[in-house]
């Protein structure tokens, strides 16, 4: 959804963007703020999490819990239950089931389960992305929202083709919503990898691209052996590698489809008001190109 004026999406009766950029560079934040101006905020890691692998992840608690005797027992005769807290602040069930590959007695998972979970991501991620236009009308006619805003995760670069128009995903925001790149900087991205080895987020790799980094990894730490893998340290060496390699891609599908907000402006938003006016600028710079 592209607009020739910054008039065109400020006047319009409604609104709907899909915001995307690394994992923790703001989108959440910004999603809050304007749920606060009345904005219906979809969370895409949370639909992953609750709707298309909620059952995925409670049933890796259950797996755990079986392992106590004491609980197996009151599993077994549903005296307990058990249940996933997910929220749009706390993803840690999704991060937790998805883990990171290495050596298991440091919680590490094994490549191929780590690599199975993986797939299960993509396809629950497409999914959830494929739900956003029918949210926009459900947040409507439910809630009465003329404005919402699709907060994505990280990896949505991994699940669509930038320069490919016919890409189904794509096709489907770009029909509902305008496409908004959230821009980070050098001293973001150092930032960013600080954060995530202090509090790691929901990681999808594209399946080529985890083997040859899981390749390097063990090359560069002389590391013979899958189980010898230092999951924390590969998964923030992981992270960081990952970063560099989805940051032109992300400016490529803004080039292509979409708008960018250097996330340094997003920091001055503080409410609805502020982000239709970043969002005119950012479609007057556009218009400027």
């Amino acid at each position: 959804m592209l607009f020739e004026t910054p008039d065109d999406f400020v006047e319009a009766p409604r609104h709907a963007v899909t915001v995307f950029g690394m994992a923790g560079v703001g989108k959440t934040r910004l999603s809050v703020l304007l749920r606060k101006s009345h904005w219906f905020h979809y969370s895409v890691d949370y639909r992953i999490g609750t709707r298309h692998m909620g059952e995925y992840i409670v049933d890796n608690f259950k797996r755990e819990a079986m392992k106590v005797p004491f609980l197996r027992d009151l599993l077994r005769s549903d005296s307990i239950y058990i249940r996933s807290n997910i929220t749009f602040d706390n993803l840690e069930p999704l991060s937790t089931y998805l883990g990171t590959p290495g050596d298991p007695r440091r919680g590490g998972l094994a490549l191929a389960e780590y690599q199975r979970r993986q797939e299960q991501h993509r396809v629950a991620e497409v999914s959830a992305l494929l739900d956003v236009p029918d949210f926009i009308d459900r947040a409507k006619a439910l809630y009465e929202y003329d404005d919402f805003i699709a907060d994505t995760g990280g990896s949505l670069i991994e699940v669509v083709d930038p320069a490919d128009p016919d890409d189904p995903v794509l096709k489907a925001l770009a029909a509902h919503t305008a496409l908004v790149y959230i821009r980070g900087t050098g001293a973001d991205a150092d930032e960013l990898v600080r954060r995530f080895r202090q509090s790691p987020k929901p990681m999808y790799y594209k399946p080529q691209f985890l083997l040859e980094k899981w390749a390097e990894y063990k090359r560069l730490n002389r590391v013979s052996n899958d189980e010898n893998v230092d999951p924390a340290g590969f998964g923030a060496w992981g992270f960081e590698a990952l970063l560099h390699n989805r940051l032109p891609r992300y400016q490529a599908l803004a080039d292509n489809f979409g708008y960018t907000i250097n996330a340094s402006d997003l920091a001055t938003v503080r409410n609805g008001g502020d982000f239709m006016q970043i969002m005119a600028e950012a479609i007057a710079e556009r218009g400027r190109m």
